[in-house]
């Protein structure tokens, strides 16, 4: 999938990072394939992942023998049930995934930190506008940023701090808008309905520009520490 994005304010697992020495034992929750965490492995002592997505386990476990990293382990795991002891971890880090205040308040450490990045109701929003429907349509945008602030202070945080982006996004042609809207959640069931395309080819027509045709990426980052 062919995309430039402007705008982007920072790397999530790079955010990450600048909270670790190489002595923490890192969790990764909604881990997928690995990939964020096998780039950073070098720079920690030890790095979990978890997914409860069997697949996304096996494929995680097979990225992390083609990279000869020794220091990283991979599970499949609800992050709504950690199975890890008590203020186990330095840092917990959970990308576009969910998670329970309460279990990661459990797990990490007193002093240790907590990152997510997660995508905001007004991600993908002139799509959403034209298929009059879409992930968290009827929504207010930053509703759950709040939700997830209020959570973690409720949960005993000492420190939290939040940031956001709205980032242009401009895809190369219209099969790899195609592929986005078929692999992803943000137009439900698309291409199910008979006039999908039809709607598409005119979203296209109004935003073609000379960079390729644009829409948003919308992402908040809350950091939080024990």
């Amino acid at each position: 999938m062919q995309v430039i994005s402007e705008g982007v304010k920072w790397d999530f697992y790079e955010e990450v990072i600048n909270k670790c020495s190489d002595q923490d034992i890192l969790l990764d929750m909604g881990t997928g394939g690995g990939e964020g965490i096998l780039k950073i492995a070098p720079s920690l002592l030890l790095l979990i992942g978890i997914d409860l997505s069997s697949e996304m386990i096996k494929t995680a476990k097979s990225n992390v023998k083609k990279s000869g990293a020794s220091n990283v382990r991979f599970f499949q795991m609800s992050s709504e049930k950690l199975q890890f002891p008590n203020e186990f971890f330095d840092v917990i880090s959970c990308r576009h995934a969910p998670f329970s205040s309460r279990e990661v308040f459990k797990v990490l450490k007193s002093g240790g930190y907590f990152l997510t990045q997660q995508v905001s109701e007004a991600d993908k929003w002139s799509l959403k506008q034209s298929f009059g429907r879409g992930q968290a349509f009827t929504k207010a945008d930053g509703t759950l940023k709040e939700q997830y602030i209020r959570e973690l202070s409720d949960t005993g945080f000492s420190e939290i701090k939040s940031y956001e982006y709205n980032a242009a996004d401009y895809y190369q042609r219209p099969e790899d808008l195609i592929f986005l809207l078929k692999h992803t959640p943000i137009v439900p069931y698309f291409g199910q309905n008979n006039n999908d395309f039809e709607i598409l080819k005119g979203f296209i027509e109004r935003n073609i520009t000379d960079k390729g045709i644009r829409t948003n990426s919308k992402r908040f980052l809350i950091i939080a520490k024990k």
